[in-house]
């Protein structure tokens, strides 16, 4: 049974940082794209960051560019987000992806796998 396991979510005020991680079992991605996307109250779930299997292409979306990075262990088949410089805005819950394979991978339709979700709060 594959699973993914968001954690690092909570509450920071704007300006602050903090870092997701997301780790799988059950399977390995080490030959597929992982990602992160995000759902805030009442919208629909965005695309945030993604890496390709190697964890030498990283995509973003623009509203995070600069700010967060995403990052991968194969070895442990983890995927982290270090988010930095948040915003209000960046406030939702936040999806760990993974299985993509191809060339969409800022499309929640590429996935085969899906976390729980994590919570994320950012305070003005």
């Amino acid at each position: 049974q594959v699973q993914l396991v968001e954690s690092g979510g909570g509450l920071v005020q704007a300006g602050g940082s903090l870092r997701l991680s997301c780790a799988a079992s059950g399977r390995t991605f080490s030959r597929s794209a992982m990602g992160w996307f995000r759902q805030a109250p009442g919208k629909e779930r965005e695309f945030v960051a993604a890496v390709t299997w190697s964890g030498i292409s990283t995509v973003y979306a623009d509203s995070v560019k600069g700010r967060f990075t995403i990052s991968r262990d194969n070895a442990k088949n983890t995927v982290s987000l270090q988010m930095n410089s948040l915003k209000p805005e960046d406030t939702a819950v936040y999806y760990c992806a993974a299985g993509a394979i191809g060339s969409g991978l800022a499309v929640p339709r590429s996935y085969a796998y899906w976390g729980q979700g994590t919570q994320v709060t950012v305070s003005s």
